[in-house]
């Protein structure tokens, strides 16, 4: 098979399946990794495909605008709230226990509704969740130094990634830029994505709090797969198909 063929065929099931791999494209055709590693950047050269971690998906699937805070922080309020009231479930049910929360609006709306007493120790990469939580005396309060980066007012770097791979908590309530079962929980940001990927090494129950506006959006860079996440809470928007594609990939999913 001549090059083009092959790059026309990656192209054509990369339409179907909505990714492809690399592993699987140079099984597929019998040849070397590098030689499809190629081919999918001549595509993405090209416009028809976008290049992620391990492939690459077609170019209208994949995002890469980034919705500042200050933005989000005024779209789908009342969905962010029941979401947030549903993810009190999943505090830790013991003394002492902690928890991580990820920037974002939705895990804002979470630590508003936190009282004395609940929680022992918050860790979070967010001086506004930090300073809000501190100022009402909810728990004992860690916040994650490194860049601030000013869109998503989170701190990223090398550093707040190394300090979260000394740490431990009993639940992450993370938040995420778009989902789907193809390309797992993503956001456009890599140092973004290397933060989240740290907090999700760093929790032993993993729940991602996303409204259903979410779904089925891919953007550049995967920070968990599927099988990462323990539970996903989320809205009633979230169609039966999506619930069902996400629970069978062993994802407890929760409409608020």
């Amino acid at each position: 098979m001549y090059a083009e063929e092959r790059q026309q065929a990656i192209a054509l099931l990369a339409q179907e399946h909505g990714r492809v791999s690399v592993a699987d494209l140079a099984k597929r055709f019998d040849v070397a990794a590098e030689t499809v590693r190629r081919d999918l950047d001549s595509l993405a050269h090209l416009g028809i495909l976008s290049r992620v971690h391990g492939g690459a998906v077609p170019a209208d699937k994949v995002s890469l605008i980034e919705t500042g805070v200050t933005a989000r922080e005024v779209t789908r309020s009342a969905e962010k709230l029941r979401i947030a009231h549903a993810a009190m479930a999943f505090l830790p049910g013991r003394p002492g226990g902690t928890i991580l929360l990820d920037a974002g609006t939705t895990t804002a709306r979470l630590a508003d509704i936190l009282s004395p007493g609940q929680i022992n120790t918050v860790v979070t990469n967010s001086p506004t969740i930090a300073s809000s939580l501190a100022a009402r005396q909810i728990a004992d309060v860690q916040l994650l130094g490194g860049r601030l980066r000013g869109l998503t007012q989170a701190t990223v770097g090398a550093s707040t990634v190394e300090a979260l791979r000394d740490l431990h908590v009993d639940v992450i309530f993370a938040g995420t830029n778009g989902f789907s079962v193809n390309h797992g929980f993503s956001t456009p940001d890599p140092s973004e994505a290397a933060v989240k990927r740290a907090m999700v090494a760093s929790g032993r129950l993993v729940i991602v709090l996303a409204d259903s506006s979410k779904a089925g959006t891919d953007y550049l860079v995967s920070f968990a797969r599927p099988e990462d996440v323990d539970v996903l809470v989320t809205d009633t928007g979230l169609s039966r198909a999506q619930q069902k594609s996400l629970s069978d990939q062993g994802i407890e999913v929760v409409l608020a």
